[in-house]
């Protein structure tokens, strides 16, 4: 029940801001209501969706400008966990980054739910390789803003084999070991590809140039 209704938030069946109910999701659904309420609770946990006062129970939304700060927060603690997976000597860490790269590249093509969930796999694996403790306990709740923002995202672009390229480019740029062109790959990934789907959107300016290069500064510190 849990997997159905979080699909359809992946798959933009169910857009931010739209209402759940118990019964209408247990008709549709052919289940009973208790069960929904299970599954309906564990979301809200999640941040799929969220209870709001005379609002009622709906799938949580990101703003354009949530989805700006969200890319730029990203890059600085993606190059956390890079700094640690580079300085490890002994190359296990960046092993296990193989790994990760391998099973996303297993991910079966025509379903969009498994390349969804292999995309957030692999950015949370890439945390977990580096071992940083604040980072892998940061993650749950990092998942549910870009589990939103990527279902907003696909859905815009209709590109189903844009992640794939994007991601095989950023793993080329990891396997070079070097800081720079990691970063900079980072920011066209995350950053700037933020920014181009908000522009598509049309619902917000990208940020002031200084605001912008002081998020790049930090996230090179």
């Amino acid at each position: 029940m849990t997997t159905e209704i979080r699909r359809a938030i992946v798959l933009g069946e169910l857009k931010p801001g739209d209402k759940l109910t118990e019964q209408h999701l247990a008709e549709s659904l052919g289940v009973s209501r208790p069960t929904v309420r299970e599954a309906l609770n564990q979301l809200i946990r999640d941040g799929l969706i969220v209870q709001q006062p005379y609002r009622g129970t709906r799938v949580a939304e990101v703003t354009p400008a949530q989805i700006l700060e969200i890319a730029r927060a990203r890059v600085a603690l993606d190059m956390v966990a890079i700094d640690a997976i580079l300085a490890d000597e002994t190359g296990q860490k960046l092993a296990d980054v193989e790994q990760v790269w391998n099973n996303f590249e297993r991910a079966p093509q025509d379903d969009p739910l498994a390349q969804h969930e292999a995309h957030i796999a692999f950015h949370r694996d890439i945390w977990v390789a580096s071992g940083n403790y604040l980072l892998i306990n940061l993650w749950p709740v990092t998942e549910a803003h870009i589990t939103l923002a990527l279902a907003e995202d696909q859905t815009a672009r209709s590109d189903p084999d844009r992640a794939h390229r994007l991601h095989d480019e950023l793993m080329k740029a990891i396997r070079t070991r070097d800081r720079a062109t990691i970063e900079r790959t980072f920011i066209q990934h995350t950053i700037d590809s933020a920014e181009e789907f908000v522009a598509l959107l049309g619902a917000a300016p990208a940020a002031p140039k200084a605001t912008r290069g002081a998020g790049r500064a930090a996230a090179s510190s």
